[in-house]
């Protein structure tokens, strides 16, 4: 099995233990779709946190691995063939952890590509609308005197949240089985009617099913894991 050490970013974040899967990342609704995922596979990883305030995804090491900036992103020392694999980008990892072990997605191609279109929907619509909401209402964007920009991305944000809660209509998870797909939306609804504070704001008191499901997803005991990953020093 191939080390990661040729990847520049391990001289950055030097690979304890290079044997194991690599992860760069922060508990973020984005970050923390890997931690859960890698709780809930039982693979064998190690956490680095990467601190994106301290602009470290912009350094030379972190964009040898992904040249978009952002976190998170992985090294598997035995990716496809045993040769090392570098992955960036969260819907991606989520699909090939899941390939990878046989876990939390489909096996058969007509349900595989149905767990796809969910976590591409998550990737397109639900993470953006909600970043731009908690942009919004509670970061800069919440100074600026017109209100049109928040009030669209609400509006949009209440609506995507009542595409999930038509979709759980007789089921407890968005595919029926849990998946790679509840994973990719849990941190992004905790965050919007938590660390966002805009429960209020997109009526989140009208639906039944996606409390529902955000409740039962947070009392998995690897959710509860992977949300606190990677840990502060």
């Amino acid at each position: 099995m191939a080390e990661p050490s040729s990847f520049p970013i391990t001289r950055r974040w030097p690979a304890k233990h290079p044997d194991r899967l690599q992860l760069y990342s922060l508990p973020t609704p984005n970050g923390v779709k890997v931690s859960i995922m890698l709780e809930e596979t039982g693979l064998a990883y190690e956490p680095h946190r990467i601190d994106i305030g301290a602009n470290e995804t912009w350094t030379p090491e972190f964009l040898s691995l992904n040249p978009n900036g952002k976190i998170p992103a992985i090294i598997d020392p035995d990716g496809p063939g045993g040769k090392p694999l570098g992955l960036f980008e969260s819907g991606a990892i989520l699909v090939y952890l899941a390939e990878k072990t046989g876990k939390l997605m489909p096996s058969d191609a007509a349900g595989r590509y149905e767990t796809m279109q969910w976590v591409f929907f998550q990737m397109a619509a639900i993470g953006p609308m909600f970043g731009q909401v908690g942009f919004f209402h509670k970061f800069a964007g919440r100074e600026y005197e017109d209100k049109r920009p928040l009030k669209r991305y609400v509006d949009e944000s209440k609506r995507l949240l009542g595409v999930i809660e038509t979709r759980l209509e007789g089921r407890d998870w968005i595919m029926g089985e849990y998946s790679i797909v509840d994973i990719s939306m849990l941190g992004w609804v905790r965050n919007l009617v938590g660390f966002y504070g805009a429960g209020d704001l997109v009526d989140y008191g009208s639906f039944k099913r996606v409390p529902a499901w955000l409740e039962r997803g947070l009392q998995r005991p690897a959710v509860q894991r992977g949300l606190e990953i990677p840990k502060k020093a």
